[in-house]
């Protein structure tokens, strides 16, 4: 057996395992999407902290990632409010917000004093850097299967179709790109991806996200536009943890997945895409 076909059955194995435990995890309950993503946020923070330690810098590892789930609880107590409970109290939720930025920004700072390390400047920037890359669209992917519902209430189904529509988009644009690819998209971050696999990827998460808009009996136009926002910013996501990978000097962000790398490896598309698609379906609704 070869190397690259005992890789092509790891990844296969691997990918199997994530898809089982995300599906799993969101079809179960309300509860289990936010324990998903709970665990996606607290991995991820680490391992971005990670990257920016390949780069030189000493980030507060254990503050960041504290600070990161704390944001994202925020959004979880949100989400859970308006799912379960139905007893939301906006003045409460504004509240605690400005409590979590009067304490957690400043907090940073005066951690760095007692350190010692290089660099606190880069040391700081870095900590709050890894809690908005990751814990804040961590929190808005609760959002987006709630905005695309009619009604506003949790249907499982919006949120796996969110995840597909981005999978079919990395799929397809792999597919396309090592079968027609010859125009290269940005060689210096990522010399594989071309123009002609980024096309195919799109056209893909068009056509995926009509085909679940039209099972989920939602406005197809609507559908469509959200198909198109996922795909072009879930390549400017992969881009960006391209940068960071690059700049760190590492193949990938982590091990945890064997044959897919870290956390942040198969999550980067929806970490740049959940702000914009947030943003979109509030627009169009």
């Amino acid at each position: 057996m070869t190397d690259k076909l005992k890789n092509l059955i790891v990844r296969t194995l691997s990918g199997a395992v994530l898809a089982a435990l995300l599906f799993g995890a969101t079809l179960l309950s309300p509860w289990g999407y936010i324990a998903l993503l709970g665990v996606v946020t607290a991995v991820g923070a680490w391992e971005f902290y990670r990257l920016c330690s390949h780069c030189g810098y000493s980030p507060q590892r254990v503050m960041g990632t504290a600070l990161a789930v704390v944001l994202f609880g925020f959004g979880a107590a949100v989400f859970a409010a308006v799912t379960v409970s139905r007893d939301l109290q906006p003045e409460a939720v504004i509240l605690a917000s400005l409590l979590y930025l009067l304490v957690a920004v400043p907090s940073v700072f005066v951690c760095e004093l007692f350190r010692g390390e290089e660099n606190p400047i880069a040391n700081v920037a870095t900590t709050l850097a890894g809690v908005l890359y990751v814990a804040l669209p961590a929190a808005l992917m609760l959002v987006v299967p709630l905005l695309l519902s009619v009604v506003g209430e949790w249907n499982p189904w919006y949120a796996i179709c969110y995840i597909l529509i981005i999978w079919a988009n990395d799929v397809f644009a792999y597919l396309t790109g090592i079968t027609l690819g010859k125009h290269r998209m940005c060689e210096r971050i990522s010399p594989k991806k071309s123009w002609e696999g980024f096309v195919g990827g799109v056209v893909a998460a068009v056509g995926f996200a009509v085909l679940f808009g039209y099972l989920l009996k939602g406005n197809l136009a609507v559908w469509a536009g959200l198909g198109g926002v996922i795909a072009i910013t879930g390549v400017a996501g992969d881009f960006v943890e391209s940068l960071f990978k690059r700049s760190a000097g590492v193949k990938d962000s982590g091990a945890i997945m064997p044959g897919h790398g870290g956390v942040l490896d198969r999550f980067d598309a929806l970490f740049i895409s959940a702000p914009y698609v947030v943003l979109y379906l509030i627009i169009v609704s």
